[in-house]
């Protein structure tokens, strides 16, 4: 079973992607991404499934997620988003929780202007409801944002956590130090995954070379460890640097594994993180 972990839809009538613009480099990508556009990348690198990852900070973004997960049997599962600041919460995750398909939470902290957000004593007691359920929660940051993973952590050592798109280094100026650091101490955490997906993005749009992704991905592989590390193609937004294919060779000409390692970064270790029940 191979699976993406990390892919997006999107449709622009819908009005809640304020990130989404067309106006500079976004303009590469503004328009409807529906999952017929998708299928025949999927096709082609035999992927049977992916996780569906929310892509706008509303509820309703999270229900139409739900709609197109309905529909479409090769979508394993729904990473949506709920305000965890709020004090409706609780019972909002109650419900989502009793939806099939409901397999994690991401709250958008690159967006949140308070670096610290995440720490804050309404959003901490909500994250102890996931604590307690082992759930997933997907954490996308910038690296400014990683001091603050790292506390959190130290809070909730039990809570099962993944890292997208690597902590976002800064790939286009060759920074290393101190993300590398930084992502190390959040690894040494065994309920810490990591998402090898986003990495084109993070380097210049139209010349970027696959050598440059090197220290970061193989740094990665190194502090988590192969079983903890999955594929995802954050699909469409790749498209902003290149194809799917261009997603692909990124990370596979960038590892050197086993059989039985790429099963796991291609599938296995999504399953297992996600806990996945496929047929």
């Amino acid at each position: 079973m191979r699976i993406d972990s990390h892919q997006h839809f999107w449709e622009l009538s819908r009005g809640d992607y304020s990130w989404l613009k067309p106006v500079g480099d976004f303009k590469r990508i503004y328009k409807d991404y529906m999952p017929e556009q998708l299928v025949s990348h999927l096709k082609e690198h035999n992927i049977d499934k992916t996780i569906l990852v929310q892509a706008a900070p509303t509820v309703e973004e999270t229900d139409y997620m739900f709609e197109i997960y309905e529909k479409n049997d090769f979508i394993a599962g729904v990473v949506g988003w709920l305000d965890m600041a709020s004090d409706e919460f609780p019972e909002l995750y109650e419900e989502y929780k009793r939806k099939k398909g409901f397999i994690g939470i991401r709250p958008m902290l690159q967006d949140i202007e308070d670096e610290r957000w995440i720490l804050r004593d309404d959003v901490l007691k909500n994250v102890e409801l996931l604590v307690e359920d082992d759930f997933p929660l997907d954490i996308l940051i910038n690296p400014k944002h990683l001091d603050a993973i790292i506390e959190l952590f130290k809070i909730f050592p039990p809570l099962r956590g993944v890292i997208d798109h690597l902590g976002k280094p800064y790939i286009k100026s060759g920074i290393v130090k101190p993300w590398d650091e930084k992502i190390s101490e959040i690894a040494s955490n065994e309920n810490v995954w990591c998402k090898l997906a986003g990495i084109i993005t993070e380097d210049d749009y139209d010349n970027w070379k696959i050598s440059n992704f090197t220290p970061y991905i193989n740094h990665c592989i190194d502090v988590f460890g192969k079983d903890k590390v999955m594929f995802g193609s954050d699909w469409p937004v790749c498209l902003l640097a290149g194809s799917y294919n261009d997603v692909y060779r990124s990370l596979i000409e960038n590892v050197s594994l086993t059989e039985k390692e790429k099963k796991d970064l291609f599938g296995n270790n999504a399953i297992e993180f996600y806990k996945l029940n496929i047929e």
